[in-house]
């Protein structure tokens, strides 16, 4: 059996090692536009050995609530348990696995309401520089084990009728791969890709909301009281009239910085958190991320606003005492452009800005000492992809049941539950 992987993010890693781990006796590709961990450069953070999962700070939510509702497809008992096994991945390929701890939330404080709700969920924070040597010793294992990578190749094509998969190779001739099963996890920059075969194949399809936002930065003093009750605390607000929502989303501490994420020839922002203390800043940075509903082409909706949002090419940062960014860990300023106001943001996405701008003022009276000394960078977009149906089962479609699809083509949004994914369609394919 050719088992082929699109993509050698988190999930479609995670699967080959459920593979291997249980002596699958088939030959296993994974074809990916980016590098192996050796020679992937730091600023690629959407391409290459565990995709933009394995290039961020590694905080592992250990609840199914969270990131896709995994537990939709197979049940809460079963999701947990998967969860548990991709947890078990990056403890067993970290270079000192104890210092993987979870961070058990305590009981919600009194000081957050009325203004906002407060979510709690235990996260297994990995840390940005661990997250490089995993990914190296994660890689050497699998190549061990026999999994064959195709690196700087672009998939253009896939005939889900003859089960064959198109590339486009650096410096080598296009040509093709043949497969019985195929994983399909393109990741975030693969979205495109993914609407373009659903289309081309009419497959069926859930439309998505927008999700699109700020990164907040500020120093990591006015959030100690919260930061004490969870590392990565999700401050919420819902106006389910106007079918739009807030959230904070991926807040990084201690040694925390911004890293800018090209995507489609754009730029956005995200978050990051190495675990060294010596990189410490005293810095917090977190998304304010939107979602908003009922938007039509949800999709190209996003890519119109952070179109919008470029500036002179790059993206945009605000600070209402005009502070330059913090450097980042590794020494480097983030791309941005400084603007003087806000207005670009509205320019953008409109009155929905409002709900931006009122959360930030709603959060300087719960965290009364936050003055000036705080910046927003323009945008945080999380693109989603209309998510295919696909079987519970196996996560494949139902008129293509040798194709499955897993992590962000399927609108899971997290390592933790990207991973599942992985190893639950590799746990199909085993048991078939």
């Amino acid at each position: 059996m050719n088992v082929v992987i699109v993509g050698a993010g988190v999930a479609g890693v995670n699967a080959a090692t459920k593979l291997v781990d249980n002596n699958f006796k088939g030959k296993i590709t994974i074809i990916d536009m980016g590098l192996d961990p050796y020679n992937r450069p730091t600023s690629d953070v959407m391409r290459g050995f565990l995709g933009a999962g394995g290039w961020s700070d590694g905080k592992l939510t250990y609840h199914t609530s969270i990131g896709g509702q995994l537990s939709k497809y197979c049940g809460e008992e079963k999701a947990m348990e998967l969860f548990d096994e991709v947890i078990t991945n990056f403890k067993r390929f970290h270079p000192n696995p104890s210092e993987v701890q979870c961070s058990d939330p305590k009981a919600e404080p009194d000081f957050i309401k009325p203004h906002f709700g407060l979510r709690l969920f235990p996260v297994w924070h990995v840390g940005t520089d661990y997250l490089h040597e995993i990914g190296k010793n994660w890689y050497d294992y699998l190549v061990d084990k026999g999994v064959k990578f195709v690196w700087e190749t672009k998939v253009t094509d896939i005939n889900f009728e003859t089960q064959q998969a198109f590339i486009e190779m650096v410096g080598q001739p296009d040509g093709y791969f043949e497969y019985d099963k195929l994983i399909f996890g393109v990741g975030k920059s693969g979205i495109d890709f993914g609407k373009q075969l659903a289309e081309e194949y009419n497959l069926p399809t859930e439309p998505k909301s927008v999700q699109i936002g700020v990164r907040f930065e500020a120093p990591q003093k006015h959030f100690q009281k919260l930061i004490d009750v969870s590392y990565d605390f999700k401050l919420y607000q819902k106006f389910e009239d106007k079918g739009v929502s807030l959230r904070t989303f991926c807040t990084n501490n201690n040694a925390a910085y911004v890293a800018a994420e090209h995507t489609y020839g754009d730029v956005s922002y995200n978050g990051h958190a190495k675990k060294d203390e010596a990189y410490r800043n005293d810095m917090t940075n977190f998304g304010i991320l939107m979602e908003i509903k009922n938007i039509d082409k949800p999709f190209d909706w996003s890519r119109a606003a952070v179109e919008k949002l470029q500036h002179e090419g790059v993206g945009t940062y605000y600070s209402p005492s005009h502070r330059v960014p913090s450097k980042t860990a590794e020494g480097d300023y983030v791309e941005c452009k400084v603007v003087n106001s806000m207005d670009i943001l509205y320019d953008a996405i409109g009155e929905y800005a409002l709900h931006i701008e009122d959360f930030i003022e709603d959060m300087k009276q719960v965290f009364p000492t936050l003055g000036n000394d705080w910046g927003v960078y323009m945008p945080e977009v999380k693109y989603l992809s209309p998510e295919p149906l696909v079987d519970y089962n196996n996560l494949a479609l139902t008129r293509f049941p040798e194709v499955h699809f897993v992590g962000d083509a399927l609108s899971a949004r997290g390592i933790t539950v990207s991973g599942a994914q992985g190893t639950y369609v590799a746990e199909s394919i085993l048991n078939n």
